[in-house]
C-alpha cells in the first residue's frame, strides 16, 4: 500500500500535482475498494495516538502561521477536538457499520429488508486557514470511519501548519488512503473539478458556490460549511453581565475568526450602552493587555488585518457609536485588535453585510421578541444561533420559529463540540453536515437492499395477469 507517492509538504501544488494525487487514490480504490472494519479502526487509533506525541509541533505550527496564537486555544479548538472525535468514532464504529434492519411492507412480506452503509470512493476536503488542523484533519476522521480514501487541499496562508498536517498525515495514513497537498485557487479549483465521490468544504459562500459549480460538472456532491453572521439573543430577563461573559468568550476565541462566532448582538431596547460595558468588563477580566498577551490571538495576516480596521473606521465615519476595550488600540505589528463595540450600526454599512472574522461586535437594540425573531429571519440563514434566557417555553419558541446550522443556548460554540450532534449550515450558511455518525452517513452511501424470502408470493402475479392479480391489485389500492 506504499507505492504511490505523496506530494512533497512544502510546495504548492499545481493542478498536475493535485490529479497526480487524485490518480494515486483511484488506482488504489480501484485495486483495494474501501477500507475494512479492522483497518479504519487501525487508523483512527493511530491518528489519536500520533497526535498526542505530536501535539506539540502541531500548535508551534499553527501560532508559527498566526504570529501568536493563545495555546489553550490551539489545543482545546484544534488537537483536543480531532483527537476526540477520532475516539468517538472508534467507540461507535462497529454500531454505525452494522447493516440498519428496515420495515417491510405487507405486500413484500415474507422478504426481509436493510440499509448498508457503503464507502463512497474518494473524498475531497478543501480547508480555510482560520482552524488549519481541525478543520483537516476532523473530515479525514469521517471519511476514514466510513471506508474511503481522502484528499485534502490546505490552504495557502498556512504553510507551517500543512508541513505538520503533512508529517502526521505521513506517519500514520499510508499515501494510497491520504493525499495532501496544497495551494491557492488554482489548486481549489482542480480539486474541485476532479471526478471525486464527494467534496466537503469549508469557506466563503463566494467560493463555495464556485467549488459547487465546478463539481456539478462531475455531479460529485458537496457539504459546504459556509460561516454567516449568527446572531446573539438576550431575553430582558436574562442576567447582561453574564450573557456579556460568554458572548465574549465566544467572540474572542480565535479573535472572533471562528465560522460559528456571534457577529452581532440582540439586547432589549434601551440596554445596548450596558450590555456594551458589561462586554468591554467581561474582555478586560480575560485579557488585561494585548499587543504582548499570548492569550490574544493576531488576526491570520495583514490584509485580513486591514480588512476588519477598514469595517471599523467606515462605522466612525458613518457616526456609529464606538466602545473600544482596554488600553490598547489595534496594532499592526502583532495584528491584534481589542474587542469593539459598535451600538445600533445601520444595515447598510459592511459590518452589517458581510462576516465580520474579527472583534468587532455590533450591539442592536429590539423592541421585541417577536421584533429580534424577524430581524433574524429576515436575513440569511445563520451558521449558529445564540439564545440567552431561562424559561423553557420562550427558549423552545425562539428555536421552533428560527432557523439556523446550530445553535447553543446560554453560551456560545458549544454545539460544534459535540460528536453526536450533526455539524453544518443551512440556506446561505451551508449545505449538509458532518461530524460524528453524521459525518460517517455523509461519507457513505446508503444502499437499499432486500432479500427475497423462497416463499415468494410475487410469482402469483406474473403476466399474464389473472384473477388472483385483479384481486390483489383491489386488495391492495384499500390497503
Amino acid at each position: 500500500m506504499d507505492d504511490n507517492p505523496t506530494i512533497p509538504a512544502t510546495e504548492e501544488a499545481d493542478s498536475a500535482d493535485v490529479h497526480k494525487a487524485f490518480d494515486a487514490l483511484r488506482a488504489a480504490w480501484k485495486e483495494h475498494g474501501g477500507l475494512t472494519y479492522k483497518q479504519r479502526m487501525s487508523l483512527l487509533g493511530s491518528l489519536a495516538r500520533t497526535m498526542r506525541v505530536q501535539r506539540d509541533d502541531l500548535a508551534a505550527a499553527i501560532s508559527a502561521d498566526y504570529g501568536n496564537r493563545s495555546t489553550i486555544e490551539r489545543i482545546l479548538g484544534e488537537i483536543f477536538t480531532v483527537r476526540q472525535a477520532a475516539k468517538h468514532a472508534r467507540a461507535h464504529l462497529r454500531d454505525w457499520m452494522e447493516p440498519e434492519e428496515a420495515e417491510v411492507s405487507i405486500h413484500l412480506k415474507p422478504a426481509r429488508a436493510r440499509i448498508v452503509s457503503q464507502p463512497l470512493g474518494i473524498v475531497g476536503v478543501i480547508t480555510p486557514w482560520n482552524y488549519p488542523v481541525m478543520l483537516a484533519l476532523a473530515p479525514i476522521v469521517g471519511a476514514i470511519a466510513a471506508g474511503n480514501r481522502v484528499l485534502v487541499k490546505t490552504s495557502e496562508f498556512t504553510p507551517n501548519s500543512h508541513k505538520a498536517i503533512a508529517a502526521l498525515v505521513a506517519k500514520v495514513f499510508p499515501p494510497d488512503v491520504v493525499q495532501i497537498v496544497t495551494g491557492g485557487a488554482e489548486a481549489g479549483a482542480a480539486v474541485a473539478s476532479l471526478p471525486l465521490d464527494h467534496i466537503l468544504f469549508t469557506g466563503s459562500p463566494r467560493v463555495g458556490k464556485l467549488v459547487m459549480k465546478a463539481a456539478s460538472e462531475n455531479l460529485t456532491p458537496v457539504t459546504l460549511e459556509l460561516g454567516g453572521k449568527s446572531p446573539a439573543l438576550v431575553h430582558e430577563s436574562f442576567s447582561l453581565s453574564k450573557a456579556a461573559e460568554r458572548i465574549v468568550w465566544g467572540k474572542m476565541f480565535n479573535s472572533g475568526q471562528t465560522c460559528i462566532a456571534p457577529d452581532y448582538v440582540l439586547v432589549p431596547k434601551g440596554q445596548g450602552q450596558a450590555f456594551a460595558d458589561a462586554a468591554k468588563g467581561a474582555y478586560e477580566s480575560m485579557y488585561r493587555s494585548m499587543k504582548d498577551n499570548v492569550d490574544h490571538t493576531s488576526l491570520i495576516h495583514e490584509r485580513h488585518f486591514q480588512r476588519v480596521v477598514s469595517l471599523l473606521e467606515e462605522a466612525r465615519e458613518a457616526g456609529v457609536p464606538v466602545i473600544q476595550s482596554g488600553a490598547e488600540d489595534p496594532d499592526p505589528a502583532s495584528r491584534k485588535i481589542p474587542l469593539t463595540l459598535l451600538l445600533n450600526p445601520p444595515d447598510d454599512l459592511r459590518v452589517m453585510q458581510e462576516e465580520i472574522f474579527g472583534p468587532l461586535l455590533p450591539v442592536l437594540e429590539y423592541d421585541s421578541i417577536d421584533g429580534a425573531i424577524a430581524h433574524i429571519n429576515d436575513r440569511p440563514r445563520p451558521l449558529a444561533l445564540y439564545y440567552f434566557d431561562r424559561r423553557k417555553g420562550r427558549i423552545n419558541d425562539v428555536l421552533a420559529r428560527t432557523v439556523s446550522g446550530g445553535a447553543t443556548v446560554n453560551d456560545c460554540l458549544l454545539q460544534i463540540t459535540q460528536d453526536s450532534l450533526p455539524f453544518g449550515g443551512v440556506g446561505s450558511s451551508g449545505i449538509g453536515a458532518y461530524h460524528g455518525h453524521h459525518g460517517f452517513r455523509t461519507f457513505s452511501h446508503q444502499k437499499s437492499v432486500v432479500v427475497q424470502s423462497r416463499l415468494n408470493l410475487l410469482s402469483f402475479l406474473n403476466p399474464p395477469y389473472g384473477a388472483f392479480a385483479r384481486w390483489f391489485a383491489r386488495l391492495v389500492t384499500f390497503l
